[in-house]
This record gives C-alpha cells, structure tokens and sequence, in this order.
C-alpha cells in the first residue's frame, strides 16, 4: 500500500466518523477516532540476542459498532536508530489492524483491556528475494493495557495508559530472522477526533 493510498483510507475513515457540522454525533459502522502518541521500548528476539528499540507511533484508534471489534492505523519511526546505507533503519512502518477485543475494560473497572490484533505491517523489505524497498507483512499481536493513572487529579493523566504487546511477525522475513519481539507501550491520547 502506498503513502497516498494510507493517506486516503485515513481520509475516509475521518469523514466515516465524523458527523457534520451541527448533527448530533452517530455511529453508523465507524465511530470518532482517537488520536494516539505511544513512545514505545521494544525487545527484539527476546529468546536469543536481542536488540533494544524506541519507537515512536502515532496511532489512529478507530472503535466500529460492531461489539469487541476495532481498527487501528499506525505510523512508526525509529528516531535515534543509525542510518545504513539504504537509509532504512529509521524509514517509517505503516500499520492497519483489525482489533478483535477479548478483555472489555467494562469487566475491569477500567482499569485493564486485552485485545488480539491480525495486521498488515507495511515495511522496509527485509529478504534478499523482494523486489520492492518495502514488503507487506503479516503481524499478530496482543496487547494488555493498564489505566495506571485512572484515579489521577488530573484529567488529562487518566487517559493515559501502561500497555505490553507480544509481537509475532509470520510473513515476510527471511527465515533465520527472528519472529517474536515484547513491547512496553506508553499510551497517550492526543485527541478525541
């Protein structure tokens, strides 16, 4: 998927979402997103040498009406990774999840959500076999967060939320790579769109 095309698919997500001036808000398939920052501590190949990554994501969390499922569109950088040759290592990731929710924070008070993502991670090719600079790839995650701060004076701060993700690459790699990567996720929300 190109830049323009990820470009026009989060156009028409906001336009899906948002209601006109002066109606009252609706939800018909999709709801208001949210805008998300998520610096994130990622540890590649935790079963063997691993290598330690910040990231920094912008995500746009999207809710549907359709109980227990969400979207979500992420673009990922690498800010104070090196530079090769190519200059990939920091190239940015486009990410489109389908987030099926299996721990409703309802069911917590709050306080925790849990939810299994299937994702098409669009990133630098990484097999000596690919054509392309950049490579469709198929991603599983899931993801638990904590609302650390829900009880917090400040309303801005109880928004936020302390999340850890297990990652499983499975395509798109060359064979010896590793597959796994855990992640510590600080989630901030910008706006509600």
């Amino acid at each position: 998927m190109t830049g323009a095309r990820c470009a026009a698919m989060l156009v028409v997500l906001l336009m899906a979402a948002n209601p006109a001036a002066g109606q009252e808000p609706t939800c018909r398939i999709l709801c208001a997103p949210t805008l998300l920052f998520e610096p994130t501590l990622t540890l590649e190949n935790p079963s063997g040498p691993s290598d330690n990554v910040f990231e920094v994501i912008f995500a746009l969390d999207v809710p549907t009406r359709i109980s227990r499922i969400g979207l979500s569109l992420e673009a990922i950088t690498t800010p104070f990774a090196r530079n090769d040759q190519d200059g990939r290592d920091n190239a940015v990731e486009l990410e489109s999840e389908i987030n099926f929710v299996w721990l409703d924070s309802t069911k917590t008070r709050g306080w925790i959500s849990s939810h299994f993502d299937v994702v098409d991670k669009f990133s630098p090719a990484e097999r000596a076999s690919d054509l392309s600079s950049y490579t469709h790839k198929l991603n599983f995650e899931l993801d638990t967060a904590v609302a650390a701060f829900r009880r917090s004076a400040n309303r801005w701060l109880r928004d936020f939320e302390i999340e850890g993700s297990v990652d499983y690459v499975a395509t798109g790699l060359p064979k010896d790579a590793p597959r796994w990567s855990l992640s510590l996720v600080l989630v901030v929300p910008l706006t509600g769109i």
